[in-house]
C-alpha cells in the first residue's frame, strides 16, 4: 500500500521560509522515502507525552513533525522546522 504525503498550510509556509535547497531535499525525502513505504513509521520516530500520537522525521538538520492517518494511508506534516526550533 502506497501513502501520500500532505502538508498542513503551516507546514507549507513553515518549508517555503527555508532555503532552495533544503526545500528540494525535504520535498524529495517525502516524495522518495515516506510516500512508497509500506510503513512511514520505521523512518520515524514517536514522540513522547502529550504528543505521543505525532511522530518526527530527522532530515538533516531539519525536522518534520506528522501526524500518521492510517485510516487515510496518509502522512499530515504539521510542522517543519530546524531542530532547535521544531519543538516549541
Amino acid at each position: 500500500m502506497a501513502w501520500t504525503v500532505s502538508f498542513e498550510p503551516r507546514a507549507f509556509n513553515e518549508l517555503e521560509k527555508l532555503g532552495r535547497q533544503e526545500q528540494n531535499r525535504i520535498v524529495r525525502y517525502f516524495r522518495e522515502r515516506v510516500a512508497g513505504r509500506e510503513d512511514p513509521r520505521r523512518l520515524g520516530k514517536a514522540l513522547k507525552g502529550e504528543k505521543g500520537e505525532l511522530w518526527r522525521f530527522r532530515i538533516g538538520d531539519y525536522r518534520a513533525i506528522c501526524r500518521i492517518q492510517d485510516d487515510r494511508s496518509n502522512v499530515l506534516v504539521l510542522r517543519v522546522a530546524h531542530r532547535r526550533e521544531v519543538y516549541r
